[in-house]
């Protein structure tokens, strides 16, 4: 099977061009525009709305793209197979991450795993939560990491209890406290994760019945630290984050004692790709779960 026209039109909507496309796929814009275009006469219908600020789908392009990435899919889980049988080890992995994850776990993850399958190519998406579980749904990548609870028909690994811990201000009042009850934090000016990268201190909070006084929304984790290290609010941190990281706050147990949980999903385990498969594997060795 031919899937190139169908590589290049996924590619072109990753990468929102159809420069950075032929750039990713070395080949010329025009090669890129002549493979669109016949996809296009092929179908019977426009896929993509060009503009100066890039492109888009069509709302026929839309419904089209979830086919093609599952032509896709089962086409790289074909040529891996027959690579297997052969005594090869070929492949793309794509992989959804969140901050914390991408940071802590994967660079070493990745060391290990390319040392010891060097052919195979790994491919990172990083995000907010919503963003991971929607591009498992939507097959733009195999699996990711995500905390749970998650969408119920994704299958699950769980990997890890993440403690989740208070962060304050070095000369704040509460600093002295060996732990920080939750409700001691009702009347501060919390600086909580951005709508979509958060999917634990909203659930803290419901659980307690505990109403939060948001002061800031932020997308990136770091800077969240920083502005608590510069004395504009309190936040709760997971565990995982703080490690190794050089900061001028105050960190404190949580009382109630609380955790996220950190897993794997996927659509289905039976599914995926051999170098996926793989990969997965390798996250269980070295999180120490073999």
């Amino acid at each position: 099977m031919n899937s190139t026209k169908y590589e290049v039109f996924c590619t072109v909507i990753e990468l929102g061009s159809f420069v950075k496309a032929a750039e990713s796929l070395n080949l010329t814009p025009s090669a890129v525009s002549y493979s669109i275009s016949n996809l296009e006469a092929e179908l019977g219908f426009p896929l993509l709305i060009r503009s100066r600020s890039g492109v888009s789908l069509t709302s026929n392009g839309e419904k089209i793209l979830k086919y093609i990435r599952t032509i896709l899919h089962w086409d790289e889980k074909m040529k891996q197979e027959a690579a297997s049988i052969n005594g090869l080890e070929i492949g793309t992995v794509r992989i959804g991450v969140f901050t914390s994850v991408c940071t802590q776990w994967l660079p070493a993850i990745m060391k290990q795993f390319k040392q010891e399958h060097p052919s195979i190519t790994i491919k990172i998406f990083q995000g907010g939560f919503k963003d991971i579980e929607q591009w498992i749904m939507n097959g733009v990548v195999d699996f990711g990491f995500i905390t749970l609870p998650t969408v119920e028909n994704f299958e699950v690994i769980n990997l890890k209890k993440d403690r989740m811990l208070c962060i304050l201000p070095c000369n704040h009042p509460l600093s002295t406290q060996e732990k920080v009850r939750i409700n001691q934090l009702e009347e501060e000016h919390f600086i909580t994760p951005k709508s979509g990268y958060d999917n634990d201190i909203q659930r803290i909070f419901r659980e307690t019945g505990v109403n939060l006084k948001i002061a800031f929304e932020m997308a990136d984790d770091k800077a969240i630290i920083a502005m608590v290290e510069n004395e504009l609010g309190v936040s709760i941190i997971p565990e995982l984050l703080l490690q190794g990281l050089q900061n001028r706050v105050s960190i404190h147990e949580l009382e109630p004692e609380t955790y996220r949980s950190i897993g794997i999903a996927v659509t289905s385990l039976k599914e995926i790709s051999p170098a996926a498969k793989r990969f997965i594997e390798c996250v269980k060795i070295m999180l120490g779960l073999h």
